[in-house]
């Protein structure tokens, strides 16, 4: 078993790759650049990176990247598939809270310094947003502005495993956002351990479940890391695009098993803002999905498919959020 580990899109990454052959051993070790390029095509820190360029751009016809275009896709798919609650449009909502730098930076700079709190607006409507595929070209409405997220941070995984997937089983985990492609050399699944954000800072390591995990993805969103304090009022990073505020919600945190990796990250922030009983409704109407939620007070709620992916095993887990 080969394992890297790095930062990456703002994120603790970490890459298992169930080969010993050389040529796989070479390939880990490229796995890093593969992100730093991604980054700065999707990173909207980054004032030199294409999606901030596209930002400018707004109210203009802006020619893409292939990994621009793609990524851009999958977060319309996932508005689409949504009704709009999951959506690229909300950095000027995720700017008025605050969050207008890397998250890490909090730790020693603080939020965004604004001098006074802007009044909240919607989130704009991301059917809006014109787009040319013979040119692969888009144009944003005026006004306009992207946020990738957790989306970009789905894709990279997914893309990273179907790159390293013909070399052996792979685990790609970007911050919580996981893909696994393939199985173990022991046919065996892929142990993935779900936090307890309950605990808090005091055990790092306790576990509410175990789940066993192939060719599927899983991600966790949540309101118990990413948060702060901006002129006097808690903040979290789940904007609620209809009210452009964060998301007033039972959910604490949100972990969900799916098709791949963008597709979790799109369920867990769908059930967030949905909050627990419909977003409890709308994971069983998924095909395939399950997840395991936690509420405000304190309790674990589980949908109808979660339990087939369960099971009380002695090796150890990889975290999942």
């Amino acid at each position: 078993m080969q394992r890297i580990d790095f930062i990456a899109m703002g994120c603790d990454t970490s890459i298992f790759l169930d080969s010993d052959a050389p040529e796989a051993i070479t390939a880990l070790q490229q796995t890093q650049a593969w992100f730093e390029e991604w980054e700065q095509v999707l990173s909207r820190f980054r004032p030199t990176s294409e999606l901030a360029a596209l930002n400018r751009f707004a109210g203009y016809w802006f020619n893409t990247s292939e990994t621009l275009w793609d990524v851009l896709q999958a977060a319309l798919d996932s508005a689409a598939r949504t009704a709009g609650r999951v959506t690229p449009t909300v950095l000027p909502q995720l700017l008025a809270a605050g969050y207008d730098r890397p998250f890490e930076a909090f730790k020693t700079e603080g939020a965004g310094q604004n001098t006074a709190a802007p009044n909240a607006v919607p989130a704009a409507d991301w059917r809006a947003i014109e787009l040319n595929t013979g040119q692969r070209a888009v144009r944003l409405p005026r006004g306009t502005a992207l946020d990738f997220g957790g989306i970009a941070k789905g894709w990279a995984a997914e893309k990273t495993a179907q790159r390293l997937v013909h070399l052996g089983g792979v685990l790609v985990d970007a911050g919580g956002d996981m893909a696994a492609r393939g199985r173990r050399i022991d046919d065996g699944a892929w142990p993935i351990g779900i936090s307890d954000p309950r605990t808090g800072d005091a055990d790092e390591n306790a576990l509410l479940d175990i789940i066993l995990i192939h060719d599927c993805g899983v991600a966790t969103s949540g309101r118990d890391y990413r948060r702060w304090q901006h002129h006097g009022r808690a903040q979290h990073h789940i904007i609620d695009p209809h009210t452009g505020q964060p998301a007033d919600t039972d959910v604490l945190s949100a972990t969900v098993i799916a098709a791949d990796a963008a597709a979790a990250e799109t369920a867990a922030k769908q059930v967030l803002l949905l909050g627990s009983d419909a977003g409890l409704c709308w994971i069983d109407a998924q095909p395939g999905a399950a997840a395991l939620l936690v509420t405000n007070d304190g309790a674990i709620r589980t949908s109808a498919a979660f339990d087939r992916y369960t099971e009380r095993i002695e090796a150890p887990a990889i975290d999942a959020a």
